[in-house]
């Protein structure tokens, strides 16, 4: 599991591996500056102009050897310090001088508006003003330039951070913040890169390797973690030869209602391509003829309303429930609801169902540990309250994870799944193309399949939103993201799953 560090703590890595590696601060600016240009060089037309902008602290420092790497190769390069401080870093000090010695003709100070540089929509720009070392957002003549900058038209590259972008809390709605197209950031993403806020900044964000000492990060702490393939290789149990369907678990999926029976197919579905032994579908009247035809791998239980669900069946023979697809929020069916989760049984909770209990919050007492709760932004808000931001919506999950001893799991770019213990694990894959009908109902059918399989609820988070994103990403591939449908989303669970059995036979 790769740990996602504090702005904090990568600066203690950074003195960490100067003291043990042994290197230099020096040295290891330079790694970092190099790992940046590499990438620039990579993708830079040849006659491109080049406008770095750097402040005075690291960042700056970082920006000064980046120039040195590129006016060596003979690039069309102008420097700009922004002097927004008389205190200089001893790093951004040595290297200023560096690049004085060598190339002082391509050096300017920034003071006023008035050095403020003429830019090309052509140009690219190289923002190395503040890094992850800002405290507050950006005002005066800072704000000013920032403003310039983004309304120049070119494409920018950010070193670190998009300058004026917080690390490990949500900038305010009106901070300045530059508009990056990509963002290098050394060793691993921030913790504010993996919340919509600043999507609008980071552009694509690509992590540089500088190589700091492994050993630092073993021992530091923290509760945010990013999902990665090689935890969920370890996690999927392989098949043996003399498997059978009772090996594997009876899901029930209660789900549908008059109008919403593709919810129910969706769910259903999904929860036997995730490998579920047995499923069966207790669904409305209206959706029998449906759901036998559509999915006839599936055994279907009718409700005996015709349009929704309204009544119990007796749920010992099952090994996990998946409810809310579809099924809306009538008082009889919250009722329902509520005999649900009394059973006891891991359940995985919806749609609908979230929004059940939402509008009967006396439901949440009734969550066990092996509940698993699927909202999106909107429909957690029903649950808690309003978030004032993204960070704010973070800890409201992370307190109803602990205070409910059960899992959520956030819907979005960088789905998160807390835990009652208030770890929170986000996951890497997806992409916009998932932002589709039906998408969420193939996650809810996945982890219902999952769990009555024998995951953990732990297990079966991680799992299911790893393969729900692999999947998705793959059928993007096939489709596009425009093109894509939930459906594509399932249809491609089978490359993924034939993915990872490789890794068991090799």
């Amino acid at each position: 599991m790769k740990k996602i560090i504090s702005a904090k703590q990568i600066k203690e890595a950074d003195l960490f591996t100067v003291e043990h590696e042994p290197i230099s601060s020096l040295l290891l600016m330079e790694r970092a500056a190099k790992a940046c240009f590499n990438w620039i060089r990579q993708r830079l037309l040849t006659d491109i102009n080049i406008n770095i902008f750097c402040g005075t602290g690291n960042n700056g420092g970082d920006g000064l050897v980046i120039a040195d790497y590129l006016l060596a190769r003979q690039k069309n390069v102008r420097v700009f310090i922004f002097r927004y401080s008389e205190t200089c870093s001893p790093e951004f000090i040595a290297n200023e001088k560096r690049l004085i010695n060598n190339y002082p003709n391509h050096i300017f100070n920034i003071y006023s508006t008035n050095d403020f540089p003429e830019i090309k929509k052509d140009d690219l720009i190289i923002d190395a003003i503040f890094g992850t070392g800002l405290n507050k957002n950006p005002d005066g003549l800072a704000a000013g330039l920032i403003k310039y900058l983004n309304n120049s038209g070119s494409k920018v590259v950010s070193i670190d951070m998009p300058s004026g972008l917080f690390a490990d809390s949500c900038s305010t709605t009106d901070a300045v913040i530059v508009k990056a197209n990509h963002t290098l950031t050394f060793q691993s993403k921030k913790a504010s890169f993996y919340f919509p806020f600043s999507a609008a900044y980071t552009g694509e964000v690509h992590v540089m390797d500088i190589k700091l000492m492994p050993l630092y990060f073993d021992s530091c702490e923290t509760n945010f973690f990013e999902i990665e393939q090689a935890d969920i290789a370890q996690l999927i149990k392989p098949r043996t030869a003399f498997s059978h369907k009772g090996n594997f678990g009876h899901a029930l999926m209660m789900c549908g209602s008059y109008g919403k029976m593709g919810a129910a197919v969706l769910s259903a579905n999904a929860c036997l391509r995730s490998g579920a032994g047995l499923v069966t579908a207790n669904i409305p009247q209206c959706g029998y003829n449906i759901m036998q035809t559509a999915l006839p791998e599936a055994m279907v239980i009718t409700d005996s309303n015709t349009g929704i669900l309204t009544h119990s069946i007796p749920y010992d023979t099952y090994n996990a429930i998946g409810i809310g697809c579809g099924i809306g929020t009538h008082m009889e069916t919250v009722n329902l609801l509520s005999k649900v989760l009394d059973s006891g049984l891991p359940v995985v909770i919806d749609a609908d169902a979230v929004n059940g209990i939402s509008s009967n919050k006396k439901l949440l007492n009734k969550l066990k540990p092996v509940a698993i709760l699927t909202p999106h932004f909107k429909e957690f808000e029903r649950l808690t309250e309003k978030a004032k931001d993204d960070f704010h919506r973070n800890q409201l999950q992370q307190e109803f994870s602990k205070k409910y001893n059960c899992f959520v799991i956030l819907k979005g770019r960088y789905t998160c799944v807390s835990s009652p213990q208030g770890n929170c694990y986000f996951n890497p894959n997806g992409n916009a193309g998932m932002a589709t009908a039906g998408s969420g109902d193939v996650l809810t059918g996945i982890l219902t399949g999952l769990l009555a399989q024998g995951y953990t609820s732990y297990e079966t988070c991680l799992i299911g939103v790893f393969l729900h994103g692999m999947a998705g990403d793959y059928a993007a591939a096939k489709c596009s993201k425009a093109y894509m449908n939930a459906s594509d989303i399932t249809q491609n669970l089978s490359g993924v799953f034939k993915y990872f059995e490789s890794l068991h036979t090799t």
